[in-house]
């Protein structure tokens, strides 16, 4: 290994560097590591786009095979299972198709290890019936159909071992996905269910309520049966009922959800006051337009109160996790008075968004610490206060990049962090800990040409820029985060020189992520650079996605 203070790019930093296709020695990109991304990223490169149309395929996931053959296919599965319960991955899709393709693998052990993991990954319906989809369609190309013996005994057990009401509860809730319904699994899988209160939900699938009342004797049932019973009885007199009052109390009494409403019901204000009592901090900001919409949240009523309560809750907001960024969103699109589509209009409630800006300052307390040093770099040109940012239509770049430096200056220690913004030169932009979201945005534009008094030339975005100040100033850094909207010029110098130039020079493994928040897709990583990640557009997954780059999880 060479001298880092003498060390050129075509000679290597570290032990653990390889070289890449331009002579350069970069940090290699394992097929484990390859893994890791398409798990949170959809693809093995170094991209991930908000919006992706394209379905995911074998194709997609080549290191798969690759890992198997090695002989690592249980180290996969483990892989697989820990993102799928530590909720790594921002979409469940890339997951599935994983976890499909090692139940379809000729080596034993790994077609083995996956099913065994199928109930910890596949841990509601919706992600089940997406497995099976996947094994099928894996299946086909072979001309096969991926029922063997294997994946009926999973599926056998993956009904079986769950407690009979919250079977009930999952199967009533989450009906089908793809195609596939429960009673085709139930049919395809020969399942014979393991005690009485399971049969009642299978015969309820399979016959429908009316062949489960007609077998039912409550004086001969089991406290399990008689809990199952009452549940679906609850299910489909709510379907049923043209009383309004009853379904209020069907819902509050069985903790009916809204998958369980009928459609026709959802117009009702009764209705969604009876379902807001138990909703889930995270639905309950989902849908505080729909509740405006039906009169749940008109001034000085009772669901005003309730909801204000619970945003005001900073323990219920801790135990949520609700990322800040998602609150920001909530509150913009509230404020706005519409759905992103546009069919679902309310009059604004004043107070609410009073909360929903409370809940968004309080939320960051539940942010942790990553413990990196930071150079956050802004594109702070007009083109960020316009337009609409790819998978979060009701905000501007300027605005998510406001809140995410607010993230990083309230999370991270003040020595950890440098914060520029794009002009004729790297400009700093002062911002702290104590700012509010107003003050950041000012901040930004104050180094804006926009302003009148600004006597700073802008200039464009050249990515490379960031680590040639941090390697001009000996400026140690672990992550540079470039936030623009969707101009990623590259300069004379490409990013991904620049970032190996600072290595060199710092003796750092630092890393790079561009995020273009209104681009549909560009190309600023090195897909051989495990170090470096673009991410087109910007949603409510982004920010885990930031933070799991930056913590070395993928």
């Amino acid at each position: 290994m060479a001298d880092s203070k003498t060390v050129s790019q075509q000679e290597k930093l570290m032990n653990d560097q390889v070289k890449n296709e331009a002579g350069g020695y970069v940090w290699e990109v394992t097929d484990m590591k390859r893994l890791q991304r398409f798990l949170c990223l959809g693809s093995e490169g170094g991209t991930y786009y908000i919006k992706d149309s394209n379905e995911l395929g074998k194709q997609n996931i080549e290191c798969i095979d690759r890992i198997i053959d090695n002989g690592d296919g249980e180290k996969l599965v483990e892989e697989l299972t820990k993102f799928s319960i530590e909720g790594r991955t921002a979409k469940q899709d890339p997951l599935m198709l994983s976890l499909a393709m090692c139940a379809r693998s000729n080596d034993l052990k790994t077609k083995q290890a996956a099913y065994k993991a199928l109930g910890d990954i596949c841990r509601i319906p919706t992600h089940l019936f997406t497995f099976v989809d996947r094994v099928e369609r894996i299946g086909k190309e072979s001309n096969g159909t991926g029922w063997g013996r294997a994946q009926r005994r999973a599926v056998q057990k993956w009904y079986n071992d769950k407690n009979p009401r919250s079977l009930a509860l999952a199967v009533t809730k989450y009906k089908q996905r793809n195609g596939w319904s429960h009673k085709d699994l139930l049919r395809l899988a020969h399942i014979k269910p393991a005690n009485d209160g399971i049969g009642m939900v299978f015969k309820y699938i399979i016959k429908g309520f009316d062949a489960v009342k007609e077998g039912y004797k409550e004086d001969d049932a089991s406290e399990d049966v008689q809990s199952v019973f009452k549940f679906l009885k609850a299910v489909e007199d709510l379907k049923n009922t043209a009383d309004e009052n009853l379904a209020v109390h069907l819902i509050e009494e069985y903790r009916l959800v809204r998958e369980h409403v009928p459609t026709t019901r959802l117009k009702s204000k009764n209705i969604w006051k009876a379902l807001l009592r138990q909703m889930p901090m995270t639905a309950m900001v989902r849908n505080l337009g729909k509740m405006t919409n039906t009169g749940v949240l008109i001034p000085e009523s009772e669901g005003v109160q309730m909801v204000c309560d619970r945003l005001r809750d900073d323990t219920a907001l801790h135990k949520a996790r609700v990322h800040p960024f998602t609150l920001l969103l909530a509150m913009k699109t509230y404020q706005a008075g519409q759905g992103e589509k546009g069919k679902l209009k309310w009059m604004p409630n004043p107070v609410i968004i009073q909360a929903l800006e409370y809940a968004f300052y309080a939320s960051f307390k539940s942010v942790e610490a990553t413990g990196k040093r930071y150079v956050l770099s802004l594109d702070v040109s007009g083109s960020m206060s316009y337009g609409n940012v790819i998978g979060s239509k009701c905000i501007t770049a300027a605005l998510a990049s406001a809140a995410m430096l607010m993230v990083t200056a309230r999370t991270e220690e003040e020595k950890n962090f440098d914060i520029l913004a794009f002009s004729d030169k790297m400009v700093s932009v002062p911002i702290n800990a104590s700012m509010r979201l107003d003050d950041v945005c000012k901040a930004m534009s104050d180094v804006s040409i926009a302003k009148p008094m600004s006597n700073i030339a802008m200039g464009p975005t050249d990515c490379s820029q960031p680590m040639l100040w941090a390697k001009e100033n000996k400026k140690p850094v672990d992550v540079f985060i470039i936030y623009t909207d969707c101009e990623t010029w590259a300069g004379e110098t490409h990013p991904s020189k620049a970032l190996q130039q600072y290595r060199e020079a710092m003796d750092i493994k630092a890393k790079l992520i561009v995020c273009a928040m209104t681009s549909t897709g560009f190309t600023i990583a090195d897909p051989d650079d495990a170090g470096m990640l673009d991410i087109a557009g910007f949603d409510s997954g982004t920010p885990e996605i930031i933070r799991s780059f930056a913590m070395d999880h993928f």
